[in-house]
């Protein structure tokens, strides 16, 4: 980002300007037809424990759709490609903390709700499912609060930043009305949330860093651990960071790994597109496997962890 002065004043051409628009907004644009189906899913969900468990399975396998392995492009526009992601979800779930996670968060509900951050990984369709499950936690009484953790400028190809969230807001609830009606009642739902400020926005320059997540700095740390109750960790660059980016033993105890540092409750959702990797059981290792030589890195298999915090 230096070379092309994006931090630099001076450069009114590149300044603050993201090089990779162009691929969000393509992964924008593609996402109407799955968005339409889930909408219609998200907006039926029940206020309980199952409805919860559903709403964060949408947000997991999301990650297998962002803009390094989904092909943004016009041939895609009209393909509700997430629900055949969604038939063999069951058969790829390597680990399963659902359950601890729809209690805990039946503990939020009846304390009329909680803080809830979610730690953002990918704009595109990934973000969209990112905005679902944050929809769900407010409608249900989960969460009296949703804080999406942004990135502070652009990395990667579909790293999501506070505008990319906000022009995701917009654009859906401007969607023709006939052609995706849920989408768009979302987009004017999520609106409402911002305009309320049940949803805010908080960009930080960590998020973009490679350093392990016990790194965080003091500031950050604190906040996370006196204000939020539930942090959501989205994706496989941000679970790498979870592990330090080292290699555990794949059968090591998230909790071990993660819960007993991170300063506060913390569900990871993550397809697999990395070797590293914790928290799984020993035979799903061994079948995933034993299914694909590819297993660790083509996003096809994915974790859901929970972990205490500190």
């Amino acid at each position: 980002m230096e070379a092309i002065g994006y931090f630099d004043p001076s450069n009114e051409a590149t300044f603050m300007w993201d090089p990779f628009v162009k691929a969000k907004r393509a992964g924008l644009d593609t996402s109407y037809a799955s968005a339409e189906n889930l909408m219609e899913k998200v907006e039926a969900l029940p206020n309980t424990k199952e409805g919860v468990e559903l709403a964060a399975a949408f947000a997991l396998w999301g990650n297998k759709m962002d803009l390094s392995i989904w092909p943004a492009d016009a041939a895609n526009s009209d393909v509700d490609v997430f629900s055949n992601v969604l038939a063999a979800a069951a058969d790829n779930l390597l680990h399963d903390d659902f359950i601890i996670l729809a209690n805990h968060c039946e503990t939020l509900r009846e304390k009329k709700g909680g803080v809830v951050d979610i730690i953002v990984d990918n704009a595109g369709f990934e973000l969209v499912t990112d905005l679902a499950l944050a929809d769900h936690l407010v409608a249900s009484g989960v969460a009296r609060e949703i804080r999406f953790q942004l990135k502070s400028h652009p990395t990667f190809v579909s790293d999501a930043l506070e505008k990319d969230l906000m022009e995701t807001i917009e654009t859906y609830a401007a969607l023709d009305e006939s052609t995706y009606p849920f989408a768009k009642k979302a987009g004017q739902r999520w609106k409402s949330y911002i305009d309320n400020k049940s949803w805010t926005c908080h960009e930080n320059s960590f998020w973009v860093q490679g350093a392990a997540m016990w790194e965080m700095p003091d500031k950050l740390s604190k906040d996370l651990n006196a204000n939020c109750d539930l942090a959501f960790v989205k994706g496989d660059a941000n679970y790498r960071r979870l592990l330090g980016d080292r290699y555990w033993d794949y059968t090591s105890p998230f909790q071990d790994v993660v819960g007993a540092y991170f300063p506060c409750p913390v569900c990871a959702l993550r397809t697999l597109k990395a070797e590293v990797g914790c928290g799984m059981d020993k035979e799903q290792v061994e079948r995933a496997s034993s299914l694909d030589d590819n297993w660790l890195v083509n996003g096809r298999f994915g974790v859901v962890h929970f972990g205490t915090g500190v």
